[in-house]
């Protein structure tokens, strides 16, 4: 007979199959992106140097508007001071008896003697007065706008005195001086030569990236006067003006009422050369 097999065990013990363990290993420290730290400081800087321009521009900005110059016509028979408040002013001037007078106003750079030998030959029946602005031409203190029109309702008076019809002429800067005045005197006559809008439009365009309107202390705004104005008015612009944009003198134009004011423009004359064209002053002569 044959005997049965004793039953296999099946039993199965669990297999650590797992690493043996090791001791515990710190991670390395993990360090931030300098890249934005450096974008950081980057940023700080620009706005410092940004804000140190604006400042800049703030505290020095009459530097770049005024230039002055010396007289080269300077003579007693051809000066007249004028004692204002806290300054002397000089006057260049041209004698001459009789009702009429031309003031003339001028650029931001110009001697305005140097028109005396010109203005005599192309004005004769008008008394010449020619002023320099302050710190300009042998005049004390120092320019701007406020001083400017305060010195310019002082010379006038005094003109007014001897000679009731008084022509008024500005020139480039000197355009936004002769326009305010005629709106507060009883002026004859009024030319505006490269005449402008305002002199913050002008300093928007040539400093765009910094806040001119909020920065600008003298803004000439001759938009603001030209409505006030009813007296006969010339505009003469220059065709090829690189300082004034044709757009500037033409929106200037817009603001007169209709009918008191004309525009000519000299063709193929720069901002400083207008004055060389054969039309100026037969133009000029036609205004007076």
């Amino acid at each position: 007979m044959s005997s049965a097999r004793p039953p296999f065990n099946y039993t199965l013990t669990a297999i650590n199959t797992s690493a043996p363990s090791r001791p515990e290993q710190s991670m390395p420290p993990t360090h931030p992106s300098r890249v934005p730290r450096i974008l950081m400081y980057l940023v700080v800087i620009l706005v410092a140097l940004y804000l140190a321009l604006c400042t800049a521009l703030f505290v020095f900005q009459r530097a770049l508007i005024y230039f002055p110059q010396p007289a080269a016509i300077s003579t007693p028979e051809t000066l007249l001071t004028l004692s204002v408040a806290d300054a002397l002013v000089q006057v260049t001037v041209r004698p001459h008896d009789g009702p009429n007078a031309l003031i003339y106003f001028g650029g931001n750079a110009e001697d305005v003697s140097r028109n005396l030998p010109e203005f005599s030959e192309a004005f004769p029946d008008h008394a010449l007065y020619l002023l320099h602005y302050r710190g300009f031409g042998g005049s004390s203190g120092s320019p701007s706008e406020e001083t400017i029109a305060s010195d310019a309702l002082t010379v006038f008076d005094k003109v007014y005195d001897t000679h009731p019809h008084i022509t008024l002429v500005g020139r480039s800067l000197g355009s936004g001086v002769a326009i305010r005045l005629a709106s507060q005197r009883p002026a004859a006559r009024l030319i505006l030569i490269t005449p402008y809008n305002s002199l913050e439009d002008i300093a928007v365009r040539q400093y765009p990236i910094f806040p001119v309107k909020w920065l600008l202390k003298d803004k000439f705004e001759s938009w603001k006067y030209a409505a006030h104005i009813s007296i006969p008015t010339l505009l003469l612009a220059a065709e090829q003006d690189e300082v004034i944009p044709r757009s500037s003198t033409e929106q200037l134009y817009e603001h007169f009422a209709k009918g008191v004011a004309t525009l000519k423009v000299i063709p193929d004359a720069g901002h400083n050369s207008i004055s060389d064209s054969p039309l100026y002053f037969k133009l000029l002569e036609k205004g007076l």
